[in-house]
């Protein structure tokens, strides 16, 4: 039972990423620390963290 649950979730996540764009349309925008817009260009590839605080 814990195989063929496995296989359909294999299955479902092949096709969920199938249905997907390759890339984004519009540049990612998103705002730093101190408030200021950042935008990633989507004409190369970059690579961006994300750290979170709860206060």
């Amino acid at each position: 039972m814990r195989r063929k649950l496995v296989v359909l979730m294999a299955m479902v996540l092949l096709v969920l990423t199938a249905c997907g764009k390759d890339s984004a349309q519009e540049p990612i925008t998103l705002k730093d620390q101190n408030s200021k817009v950042v935008t990633f260009p989507q004409d190369k590839p970059s690579l961006f963290f994300f750290i979170t605080t709860y206060t």
